[in-house]
């Protein structure tokens, strides 16, 4: 782990499938006693030993922050991704021993807001579930709208109903409910922040959508964990460490970089937190930048790479690392 996300030894206490998609994980500290203490919103970075490959893939901690006895999370199973979900639903017993980081937390609850407008897609409800535990130990005003592809795929939607009646609404995509979300930012309270997880294109029409509308920036806050993409092996030069590192098709760049023993810090390995961006000395050839952190001026310049999800086409890219 790298840049403050210090490891934790952890004992896997539960896997439980929840639907067909999406199995719950409840891990608990190594010998005994408490975990770090962690906000609604915070993740946490699981590492898997899949053979010789070491994956990193964060994941939004689900549980009340109360409670420090366990973390859970839940994990989509992906098909078609790298390998880190599958192996979560397929290689991962109780009882087995695994490391995790520290919580990190890049989508905090905005106290100050007088109500929390929360609009969750997929399995971006865990981290609103963490987030409810403590708004709901403060006596904060929250209101959530949960879309779903069905019934049967709606993770925690039936729990979430029976725990906070009346503030949960559900819309499933195969009965054609949709969120009017027009009508629910036109209709919020002076004061109201509004917080959004789910697919991509859920984030930027939640995002547009209320800019059209005035919102203030700082009151509309999303969280993203991007899977970093598969592409052309590449090859990077690293001026500081004086290495040449190959970057291969299914690795990313920042994978590389560590098993080359460069030190690359990360908080989220998503391109969401900033940490691991990097200044590019020199290239010949073109970005594939998939992060959401740099402008798209920084994207045009050149001179700086998000090595967790972006990638590189070309003949040189020179690092400053």
């Amino acid at each position: 782990m790298s840049a403050g996300t210090a490891k934790l030894n952890v004992t896997v206490a539960e896997v439980k499938p929840v639907n067909d998609l999406v199995t719950r994980f409840k891990f608990v500290r190594t010998g005994g006693g408490d975990l770090p203490t962690f906000s609604g919103g915070a993740h946490t970075v699981v590492e898997m030993q899949d053979g010789d490959i070491t994956r990193l893939n964060a994941y939004s901690l689900m549980s009340n922050p109360a409670d420090r006895g366990a973390y859970t999370i839940s994990v989509r199973r992906d098909d078609q991704g790298r390998g880190g979900s599958r192996f979560m639903h397929t290689k991962v017993k109780e009882g087995m021993e695994m490391v995790i980081s520290n919580p990190v937390n890049l989508f905090s609850l905005d106290l100050r807001a007088k109500k929390h407008l929360m609009l969750a897609g997929g399995i971006g409800i865990t981290p609103f579930m963490a987030q409810m535990h403590q708004l709901s130990m403060m006596g904060g005003h929250f209101e959530l709208h949960y879309a779903v592809r069905t019934a049967s795929l709606g993770t925690y939607a039936r729990e979430l109903s029976e725990r906070y009646p009346g503030k949960v609404h559900i819309y499933h995509d195969d009965q054609n409910e949709a969120i009017d979300l027009n009508t629910l930012l036109a209709n919020q309270p002076l004061g109201t922040h509004v917080y959004v997880c789910g697919p991509k294109g859920m984030i930027n029409w939640v995002h547009s959508t209320a800019e059209e509308m005035g919102w203030p920036r700082e009151a509309v806050h999303s969280e993203e964990f991007l899977a970093p993409a598969s592409g052309k092996p590449f090859e990077v030069k690293c001026a500081v460490s004086n290495k040449i590192v190959q970057v291969g098709e299914h690795q990313s760049l920042l994978e590389a970089l560590e098993a080359a023993g460069i030190d690359a810090p990360y908080l989220c390995r998503g391109g969401a937190c900033g940490q691991c961006e990097t200044n590019v000395i020199g290239y010949d050839g073109k970005f594939l930048h998939y992060d959401h952190w740099l402008t798209d001026e920084q994207k045009a310049g050149g001179k700086h790479i998000m090595p967790c999800v972006s990638r590189f086409e070309g003949k040189t890219l020179v690092l400053d690392r």
